[in-house]
């Protein structure tokens, strides 16, 4: 596939990832909405079939939607480094627009909003308790579960009763929205469960430099390098496993 596909599909498929995932966060938070303080779930459930229905628009690219994901199948050996830059690049690119029709769907709402310093949060990740060591850890965890279970779960094989095993091609991109789901429910408790460095990087650079939110406040860069480099680093330990489980058999 050529470079100029993979950035347009990956664009395409993370914004639409992007403006689910912030659309359900701004709907539970900003007033006037008809899910306002719908709750934790209502936010998982949300980013979890935001996955799904970004992935089914990439399957043409393999539906990579995340940066670690890419790095770890990089590693792993199922995706050319060649392709790595032009994945990275509609991730990002794709994350930021999603950020911006985001912001454009709620813009009544965000005009509307009596704490405008609190709209970072829509966008972007942030721990419950701040320590940046242990925020890292946390992102490295779930990130690790996420690109273990892409690379590691079954794919379709006939068993050798004639009984097949369907593993995840069974489910589609279901499956690893519900993979999504549980580390939202399970692990998202601590840092919000960035899992992805575009989902997190790219709508905090919109948020600073392209949405005109009236009052908001700067974008915690102290912070956002740890949902970058948490999930990259989680991504690549668990390539690394997987090779390591492969070379024992």
């Amino acid at each position: 596939m050529s470079a100029g596909a993979i950035i347009v599909w990956e664009l395409l498929g993370t914004a639409v990832l992007i403006l689910l995932g912030n659309g359900v966060v701004a709907n539970h938070v900003l007033r006037k909405n008809n899910g306002h303080n719908a709750g934790t779930l209502f936010i998982t459930f949300g980013w979890a079939f935001g996955v799904f229905a970004g992935a089914s628009i990439a399957a043409p690219t393999g539906a990579h939607l995340n940066p670690a994901v890419t790095l770890g199948l990089a590693i792993a050996g199922k995706t050319a480094w060649a392709d790595v830059p032009f994945y990275f690049i509609g991730e990002f690119a794709g994350a930021i627009l999603g950020a911006v029709l985001c912001w454009a769907t709620y813009k009544l709402q965000f005009d509307d909003h009596p704490e405008p310093a609190d709209t970072l949060g829509i966008f972007s990740t942030a721990p419950q308790i701040r320590n940046k060591a242990w925020n890292l850890v946390t992102e490295i965890i779930g990130t690790f579960v996420l690109v273990g279970w892409v690379l590691l779960s079954p794919v379709f094989e006939s068993g050798e009763d004639g009984v097949p095993n369907f593993g995840n091609s069974g489910l589609g991109y279901a499956g690893v929205s519900f993979v999504v789901l549980v580390i939202g429910i399970s692990l998202g408790g601590p840092t919000g469960y960035a899992i992805n460095p575009a989902r997190d990087l790219g709508p905090r650079i919109a948020y600073a430099f392209l949405l005109p939110i009236k009052g908001k406040r700067d974008a915690d860069w102290g912070y956002s390098w740890v949902p970058v480099a948490g999930p990259l680093a989680g991504g690549a330990i668990a390539a690394l496993v997987y090779l390591a489980v492969h070379n024992l058999t």
